[in-house]
Protein backbone atom coordinates (compact mmCIF):
# COMPACT_ATOMS: atom_id res chain seq x y z
CA UNK A 1 0.00 0.00 0.00
CA UNK A 2 1.45 3.34 -0.78
CA UNK A 3 1.36 6.19 1.19
CA UNK A 4 1.84 9.66 0.62
CA UNK A 5 2.53 11.82 3.87
CA UNK A 6 1.39 15.41 4.01
CA UNK A 7 3.18 18.01 6.30
CA UNK A 8 1.07 20.19 8.60
CA UNK A 9 1.05 23.12 6.13
CA UNK A 10 -0.60 21.31 3.29
CA UNK A 11 -4.31 21.37 2.11
CA UNK A 12 -5.98 18.42 3.21
CA UNK A 13 -7.46 16.14 0.69
CA UNK A 14 -10.69 14.99 1.61
CA UNK A 15 -12.62 11.52 0.08
CA UNK A 16 -15.90 10.59 -0.69
CA UNK A 17 -16.93 7.69 -2.03
CA UNK A 18 -15.01 4.19 -2.08
CA UNK A 19 -12.92 2.33 -4.67
CA UNK A 20 -12.68 2.74 -8.20
CA UNK A 21 -10.77 0.21 -10.80
CA UNK A 22 -9.73 -1.43 -7.38
CA UNK A 23 -7.91 1.27 -5.81
CA UNK A 24 -9.02 1.89 -2.09
CA UNK A 25 -8.58 5.12 -0.84
CA UNK A 26 -8.78 6.37 2.63
CA UNK A 27 -7.39 9.25 4.70
CA UNK A 28 -6.58 10.54 8.29
CA UNK A 29 -4.99 13.98 9.60
CA UNK A 30 -1.64 13.03 7.96
CA UNK A 31 -1.64 10.28 5.28
CA UNK A 32 -3.34 9.39 2.51
CA UNK A 33 -3.02 5.54 1.62
CA UNK A 34 -3.79 4.77 -2.09
CA UNK A 35 -3.68 0.49 -2.05
CA UNK A 36 -2.58 0.42 -5.81
CA UNK A 37 -0.48 2.94 -7.99
CA UNK A 38 -1.12 3.51 -11.68
CA UNK A 39 -4.53 3.75 -10.97
CA UNK A 40 -6.67 6.57 -12.37
CA UNK A 41 -9.53 7.76 -10.43
CA UNK A 42 -11.93 10.84 -10.85
CA UNK A 43 -11.62 14.07 -9.46
CA UNK A 44 -13.91 16.71 -8.63
CA UNK A 45 -12.53 20.07 -7.69
CA UNK A 46 -13.73 22.20 -4.96
CA UNK A 47 -11.71 24.48 -4.67
CA UNK A 48 -14.18 27.27 -5.84
CA UNK A 49 -16.56 26.16 -2.41
CA UNK A 50 -19.58 26.16 -4.87
CA UNK A 51 -20.83 22.98 -7.07
CA UNK A 52 -18.76 20.19 -8.39
CA UNK A 53 -16.41 22.42 -10.24
CA UNK A 54 -14.82 20.42 -13.60
CA UNK A 55 -14.02 17.03 -12.96
CA UNK A 56 -11.16 15.02 -14.67
CA UNK A 57 -9.20 12.22 -13.67
CA UNK A 58 -6.46 12.11 -10.70
CA UNK A 59 -3.65 9.32 -11.90
CA UNK A 60 -2.41 8.17 -8.36
CA UNK A 61 1.64 7.60 -8.53
CA UNK A 62 4.38 6.51 -7.00
CA UNK A 63 5.76 9.86 -5.26
CA UNK A 64 1.84 11.87 -5.33
CA UNK A 65 -1.85 12.40 -7.28
CA UNK A 66 -1.59 14.29 -10.19
CA UNK A 67 -4.16 16.04 -12.24
CA UNK A 68 -3.58 16.84 -15.55
CA UNK A 69 0.30 18.22 -16.04
CA UNK A 70 -0.11 19.59 -12.60
CA UNK A 71 0.12 17.33 -8.85
CA UNK A 72 -2.78 17.49 -6.48
CA UNK A 73 -0.15 16.48 -4.06
CA UNK A 74 2.98 15.12 -4.44
CA UNK A 75 5.81 14.00 -2.16
CA UNK A 76 9.41 14.04 -2.96
CA UNK A 77 11.77 12.31 -0.84
CA UNK A 78 9.56 12.81 2.25
CA UNK A 79 8.19 16.23 1.58
CA UNK A 80 4.85 17.03 0.03
CA UNK A 81 4.94 19.68 -2.05
CA UNK A 82 2.30 22.49 -1.19
CA UNK A 83 -1.23 23.00 -3.26
CA UNK A 84 -3.33 25.10 -3.10
CA UNK A 85 -6.95 23.56 -4.31
CA UNK A 86 -8.72 21.00 -2.58
CA UNK A 87 -10.34 18.14 -3.89
CA UNK A 88 -12.52 15.03 -3.32
CA UNK A 89 -12.72 11.49 -5.12
CA UNK A 90 -16.20 10.86 -6.11
CA UNK A 91 -18.17 7.32 -5.34
CA UNK A 92 -17.55 4.53 -7.53
CA UNK A 93 -21.06 4.09 -8.37
CA UNK A 94 -21.61 7.50 -9.55
CA UNK A 95 -22.78 7.23 -13.10
CA UNK A 96 -21.52 10.38 -14.30
CA UNK A 97 -18.29 9.12 -13.79
CA UNK A 98 -18.53 6.17 -15.84
CA UNK A 99 -16.74 7.37 -18.50
CA UNK A 100 -13.26 9.22 -19.46
CA UNK A 101 -13.51 13.02 -19.24
CA UNK A 102 -11.40 15.12 -21.79
CA UNK A 103 -8.96 15.93 -18.49
CA UNK A 104 -7.86 12.20 -18.63
CA UNK A 105 -3.87 12.80 -17.93
CA UNK A 106 -3.20 9.53 -20.14
CA UNK A 107 -4.34 11.63 -23.26
CA UNK A 108 -3.92 15.35 -21.71
CA UNK A 109 -0.34 14.53 -21.14
CA UNK A 110 0.63 12.72 -24.38
CA UNK A 111 1.94 16.00 -26.59
CA UNK A 112 3.93 18.24 -24.30
CA UNK A 113 4.62 16.48 -21.55
CA UNK A 114 5.76 13.40 -23.67
CA UNK A 115 8.09 15.86 -25.74
CA UNK A 116 8.94 17.57 -22.55
CA UNK A 117 9.94 13.56 -20.91
CA UNK A 118 11.93 12.88 -24.08
CA UNK A 119 13.62 16.02 -23.91
CA UNK A 120 14.49 15.59 -19.78
CA UNK A 121 15.87 11.97 -20.86
CA UNK A 122 18.53 13.32 -23.89
CA UNK A 123 19.68 15.44 -21.41
CA UNK A 124 20.30 13.45 -18.38
CA UNK A 125 22.10 10.56 -20.86
CA UNK A 126 23.82 13.44 -22.96
CA UNK A 127 25.08 15.19 -19.63
CA UNK A 128 26.18 11.96 -18.19
CA UNK A 129 28.02 10.38 -21.05
CA UNK A 130 29.32 13.94 -21.80
CA UNK A 131 30.89 14.54 -18.71
CA UNK A 132 32.78 10.65 -18.83
CA UNK A 133 33.69 11.06 -21.78
CA UNK A 134 35.05 14.75 -21.40
CA UNK A 135 36.74 13.53 -18.15
CA UNK A 136 38.31 10.81 -20.30
CA UNK A 137 39.91 13.04 -22.89
CA UNK A 138 41.39 15.79 -20.57
CA UNK A 139 42.81 13.24 -18.08
CA UNK A 140 44.15 10.78 -20.62
CA UNK A 141 44.24 12.15 -24.25
CA UNK A 142 44.70 15.85 -23.14
CA UNK A 143 47.24 15.24 -20.87
CA UNK A 144 45.46 17.58 -17.96
CA UNK A 145 46.89 15.23 -14.95
CA UNK A 146 45.03 16.36 -12.26
CA UNK A 147 42.06 14.50 -11.45
CA UNK A 148 41.86 16.09 -8.14
CA UNK A 149 41.75 20.08 -9.05
CA UNK A 150 39.24 18.96 -12.33
CA UNK A 151 37.31 17.42 -8.74
CA UNK A 152 37.08 20.72 -7.42
CA UNK A 153 36.05 22.27 -10.42
CA UNK A 154 33.19 20.39 -10.31
CA UNK A 155 32.34 20.87 -6.68
CA UNK A 156 32.91 24.40 -6.79
CA UNK A 157 30.35 24.56 -10.27
CA UNK A 158 27.84 22.31 -8.02
CA UNK A 159 27.74 24.87 -5.00
CA UNK A 160 27.32 28.23 -7.25
CA UNK A 161 24.88 26.53 -9.86
CA UNK A 162 22.98 24.89 -6.75
CA UNK A 163 22.50 27.98 -5.04
CA UNK A 164 21.40 29.84 -8.73
CA UNK A 165 18.65 26.88 -9.28
CA UNK A 166 17.24 26.94 -5.46
CA UNK A 167 17.72 30.47 -3.79
CA UNK A 168 16.82 32.24 -7.34
CA UNK A 169 15.42 30.29 -9.73
CA UNK A 170 13.30 28.53 -6.94
CA UNK A 171 13.05 25.12 -9.05
CA UNK A 172 12.34 23.64 -5.46
CA UNK A 173 11.81 25.02 -2.05
CA UNK A 174 15.15 25.58 0.13
CA UNK A 175 15.87 23.35 2.98
CA UNK A 176 17.61 24.56 6.44
CA UNK A 177 20.14 22.34 8.47
CA UNK A 178 18.58 22.00 11.40
CA UNK A 179 21.80 21.22 13.89
CA UNK A 180 25.32 20.93 14.11
CA UNK A 181 24.63 16.64 14.08
CA UNK A 182 22.85 16.87 10.95
CA UNK A 183 25.73 19.08 9.56
CA UNK A 184 28.32 16.49 10.47
CA UNK A 185 26.39 14.03 8.95
CA UNK A 186 26.31 15.64 5.72
CA UNK A 187 30.26 16.31 6.10
CA UNK A 188 30.55 12.78 6.65
CA UNK A 189 28.42 12.01 3.25
CA UNK A 190 30.63 14.80 1.29
CA UNK A 191 33.61 13.35 2.25
CA UNK A 192 32.62 10.00 0.95
CA UNK A 193 31.58 11.51 -1.89
CA UNK A 194 34.79 13.04 -2.65
CA UNK A 195 36.70 9.72 -2.52
CA UNK A 196 34.22 8.25 -4.72
CA UNK A 197 34.65 11.14 -7.73
CA UNK A 198 38.24 11.22 -7.35
CA UNK A 199 39.52 7.72 -7.36
CA UNK A 200 36.94 7.54 -10.44
CA UNK A 201 38.72 10.58 -12.48
CA UNK A 202 41.99 8.97 -11.36
CA UNK A 203 40.88 5.69 -12.56
CA UNK A 204 39.65 7.10 -16.56
CA UNK A 205 43.71 8.01 -16.22
CA UNK A 206 44.45 4.42 -16.65
CA UNK A 207 41.42 2.47 -18.10
CA UNK A 208 39.52 2.63 -21.33
CA UNK A 209 35.85 3.95 -20.53
CA UNK A 210 34.68 0.75 -21.17
CA UNK A 211 36.32 -1.14 -18.15
CA UNK A 212 35.45 1.43 -16.12
CA UNK A 213 31.79 1.25 -16.69
CA UNK A 214 32.17 -2.12 -15.86
CA UNK A 215 33.74 -2.25 -12.76
CA UNK A 216 31.26 0.60 -11.94
CA UNK A 217 28.39 -1.62 -12.72
CA UNK A 218 29.39 -3.71 -9.66
CA UNK A 219 27.98 -1.24 -7.63
CA UNK A 220 24.80 -3.55 -6.59
CA UNK A 221 27.31 -6.17 -5.05
CA UNK A 222 28.90 -2.97 -2.97
CA UNK A 223 25.70 -1.91 -1.95
CA UNK A 224 24.16 -5.01 -0.55
CA UNK A 225 27.92 -6.16 1.40
CA UNK A 226 27.89 -2.85 2.91
CA UNK A 227 23.94 -2.88 4.13
CA UNK A 228 24.45 -6.03 5.23
CA UNK A 229 27.58 -5.23 7.30
CA UNK A 230 26.61 -1.81 8.73
CA UNK A 231 22.87 -2.49 8.68
CA UNK A 232 22.25 -6.22 9.24
CA UNK A 233 19.65 -6.06 6.62
CA UNK A 234 19.47 -8.99 4.96
CA UNK A 235 18.03 -9.37 1.63
CA UNK A 236 15.82 -12.61 0.00
CA UNK A 237 18.12 -15.16 -1.47
CA UNK A 238 17.19 -14.69 -4.80
CA UNK A 239 18.89 -11.25 -4.88
CA UNK A 240 22.12 -12.10 -3.20
CA UNK A 241 21.95 -15.15 -6.61
CA UNK A 242 21.74 -11.84 -9.24
CA UNK A 243 25.02 -10.90 -7.90
CA UNK A 244 27.02 -13.59 -8.96
CA UNK A 245 26.85 -12.53 -12.53
CA UNK A 246 27.52 -9.11 -11.60
CA UNK A 247 31.08 -10.21 -9.76
CA UNK A 248 31.82 -12.91 -12.56
CA UNK A 249 31.36 -10.70 -15.51
CA UNK A 250 33.85 -8.17 -14.21
CA UNK A 251 36.55 -10.95 -13.55
CA UNK A 252 36.18 -12.39 -16.72
CA UNK A 253 36.14 -8.92 -18.56
CA UNK A 254 39.14 -8.10 -16.29
CA UNK A 255 40.81 -11.28 -18.09
CA UNK A 256 39.84 -10.18 -21.54
CA UNK A 257 40.33 -6.74 -21.14
CA UNK A 258 43.73 -5.66 -23.95
CA UNK A 259 44.35 -2.09 -22.10
CA UNK A 260 44.16 -3.84 -17.68
CA UNK A 261 46.19 -1.59 -15.42
CA UNK A 262 46.63 -3.14 -11.67
CA UNK A 263 46.41 0.54 -10.43
CA UNK A 264 43.85 1.52 -12.62
CA UNK A 265 41.77 -1.40 -11.78
CA UNK A 266 42.05 -1.20 -7.90
CA UNK A 267 41.45 2.81 -7.84
CA UNK A 268 38.22 1.89 -9.85
CA UNK A 269 36.85 -0.60 -7.35
CA UNK A 270 37.99 1.45 -4.52
CA UNK A 271 35.44 4.54 -6.23
CA UNK A 272 32.49 2.04 -7.16
CA UNK A 273 32.73 0.67 -3.26
CA UNK A 274 32.90 4.29 -2.36
CA UNK A 275 29.52 5.35 -4.48
CA UNK A 276 28.05 2.51 -2.70
CA UNK A 277 29.09 3.38 0.66
CA UNK A 278 28.00 6.61 0.22
CA UNK A 279 24.73 5.40 -0.62
CA UNK A 280 23.97 3.05 2.37
CA UNK A 281 25.21 6.08 4.79
CA UNK A 282 23.02 8.44 3.45
CA UNK A 283 20.14 5.78 4.31
CA UNK A 284 21.46 5.72 8.06
CA UNK A 285 22.66 9.08 8.54
CA UNK A 286 19.53 11.06 6.68
CA UNK A 287 16.77 8.55 7.70
CA UNK A 288 14.71 10.50 10.01
CA UNK A 289 12.17 12.86 8.55
CA UNK A 290 13.42 15.75 10.15
CA UNK A 291 16.89 15.50 8.63
CA UNK A 292 15.70 14.01 5.16
CA UNK A 293 16.86 16.14 2.46
CA UNK A 294 16.23 16.15 -1.05
CA UNK A 295 18.74 15.85 -3.75
CA UNK A 296 19.13 19.42 -4.86
CA UNK A 297 19.44 20.71 -1.22
CA UNK A 298 21.65 17.26 -0.51
CA UNK A 299 24.00 18.82 -3.27
CA UNK A 300 23.72 22.44 -2.26
CA UNK A 301 25.10 21.66 1.35
CA UNK A 302 27.83 18.49 0.31
CA UNK A 303 29.08 20.27 -2.82
CA UNK A 304 30.75 23.34 -0.87
CA UNK A 305 32.16 20.93 1.71
CA UNK A 306 33.39 19.14 -1.03
CA UNK A 307 35.18 22.16 -2.05
CA UNK A 308 36.91 22.44 1.51
CA UNK A 309 37.86 18.60 1.66
CA UNK A 310 39.55 19.02 -1.75
CA UNK A 311 41.28 22.53 -1.68
CA UNK A 312 43.91 20.95 0.70
CA UNK A 313 44.29 17.93 -1.18
CA UNK A 314 45.18 19.53 -4.26
CA UNK A 315 47.38 22.37 -3.09
CA UNK A 316 49.35 19.32 -0.89
CA UNK A 317 48.70 16.55 -4.12
CA UNK A 318 49.17 18.22 -6.81
CA UNK A 319 51.14 21.27 -6.56
CA UNK A 320 50.91 24.58 -8.31
CA UNK A 321 48.72 22.80 -10.30
CA UNK A 322 46.93 26.36 -11.05
CA UNK A 323 50.18 27.50 -12.30
CA UNK A 324 50.38 25.13 -15.08
CA UNK A 325 46.93 25.66 -15.81
CA UNK A 326 47.14 29.35 -16.36
CA UNK A 327 50.31 27.96 -18.56
CA UNK A 328 48.52 25.82 -20.87
CA UNK A 329 45.69 28.09 -21.41
CA UNK A 330 48.35 30.87 -22.51
CA UNK A 331 49.31 27.94 -24.97
CA UNK A 332 45.87 26.55 -25.83
CA UNK A 333 43.11 29.03 -24.66
CA UNK A 334 40.43 25.60 -25.19
CA UNK A 335 41.68 24.51 -21.97
CA UNK A 336 39.88 27.07 -19.84
CA UNK A 337 36.38 26.02 -21.96
CA UNK A 338 37.06 22.49 -21.67
CA UNK A 339 37.11 22.60 -17.72
CA UNK A 340 34.21 25.70 -17.88
CA UNK A 341 31.76 23.34 -19.71
CA UNK A 342 32.83 19.75 -17.99
CA UNK A 343 32.05 20.99 -14.51
CA UNK A 344 29.02 22.39 -15.89
CA UNK A 345 27.98 19.35 -17.12
CA UNK A 346 29.09 18.00 -13.61
CA UNK A 347 26.02 19.90 -12.07
CA UNK A 348 23.47 18.99 -15.00
CA UNK A 349 24.31 15.30 -14.34
CA UNK A 350 22.34 16.13 -11.14
CA UNK A 351 19.87 18.15 -12.18
CA UNK A 352 19.28 16.00 -14.53
CA UNK A 353 18.83 13.14 -12.40
CA UNK A 354 16.41 15.04 -9.84
CA UNK A 355 14.42 16.17 -12.77
CA UNK A 356 14.00 12.67 -14.59
CA UNK A 357 13.03 10.86 -11.24
CA UNK A 358 10.54 13.88 -10.55
CA UNK A 359 9.08 14.07 -13.59
CA UNK A 360 9.05 9.99 -14.03
CA UNK A 361 9.86 7.18 -11.25
CA UNK A 362 13.17 6.14 -9.72
CA UNK A 363 12.33 2.76 -10.99
CA UNK A 364 12.64 4.72 -14.54
CA UNK A 365 15.89 6.14 -13.23
CA UNK A 366 17.10 2.97 -12.70
CA UNK A 367 16.50 1.48 -16.09
CA UNK A 368 18.15 4.09 -17.83
CA UNK A 369 21.31 4.04 -15.76
CA UNK A 370 21.27 0.15 -16.78
CA UNK A 371 21.43 1.13 -20.68
CA UNK A 372 23.36 4.22 -19.38
CA UNK A 373 26.78 2.18 -19.13
CA UNK A 374 26.20 0.01 -22.85
CA UNK A 375 25.47 3.48 -24.75
CA UNK A 376 28.74 4.75 -23.00
CA UNK A 377 30.74 2.00 -24.09
CA UNK A 378 29.30 2.01 -27.26
CA UNK A 379 30.18 5.72 -27.75
CA UNK A 380 33.90 6.30 -25.98
CA UNK A 381 34.71 2.87 -28.24
CA UNK A 382 33.72 4.80 -30.96
CA UNK A 383 35.34 8.23 -30.15
CA UNK A 384 38.58 6.51 -28.38
CA UNK A 385 39.14 3.33 -30.77
CA UNK A 386 40.25 1.63 -28.02
CA UNK A 387 40.83 -1.54 -28.43
CA UNK A 388 38.40 -4.26 -26.98
CA UNK A 389 38.20 -8.28 -26.87
CA UNK A 390 34.90 -10.38 -27.07
CA UNK A 391 35.90 -11.76 -23.55
CA UNK A 392 35.88 -8.37 -22.36
CA UNK A 393 32.72 -7.82 -23.93
CA UNK A 394 30.83 -10.93 -22.99
CA UNK A 395 31.65 -10.29 -19.18
CA UNK A 396 30.60 -6.74 -19.02
CA UNK A 397 27.43 -8.05 -20.55
CA UNK A 398 26.96 -10.61 -18.00
CA UNK A 399 27.23 -8.09 -15.38
CA UNK A 400 24.40 -5.57 -17.12
CA UNK A 401 22.52 -9.12 -17.10
CA UNK A 402 23.20 -9.55 -13.18
CA UNK A 403 22.14 -5.87 -12.68
CA UNK A 404 18.84 -6.09 -14.61
CA UNK A 405 18.46 -9.27 -12.38
CA UNK A 406 19.39 -7.78 -9.58
CA UNK A 407 17.04 -4.57 -9.88
CA UNK A 408 14.03 -6.84 -10.95
CA UNK A 409 14.34 -9.28 -7.62
CA UNK A 410 14.92 -6.38 -5.33
CA UNK A 411 11.49 -4.94 -6.84
CA UNK A 412 10.09 -8.20 -6.43
CA UNK A 413 10.92 -8.52 -2.66
CA UNK A 414 9.67 -5.16 -2.03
Amino acid sequence: MAQIALTSWATLVSFKGGAKRGAKLSSDTSRLRVSRIGTNLWLLNKSGGSGSGSKGFGLVGANGIYRGNRAVVKVSDGQAAPFSDSYFWAAANNKANSEPSDQDPSTKMKGTSRFFTIGLVAAWYSSNIGVLLLNKYLLSNYGFKYPIFLTMCHMTACSLLSYVAIAWMKMVPMQTIRSRVQFFKIAALSLVFCVSVVFGNISLRFLPVSFNQAIGATTPFFTAVFAYIMTLKREAWLTYVTLIPVVTGVIIASGGEPSFHLFGFIICVAATAARALKSVLQGILLSSEGEKLNSMNLLLYMAPIAVVFLLPATLIMEENVVGITLALARDDHKIIWYLLFNSSLAYFVNLTNFLVTKHTSALTLQVLGNAKGAVAVVVSILIFRNPVSVTGMLGYSLTVMGVILYSEAKKRSK
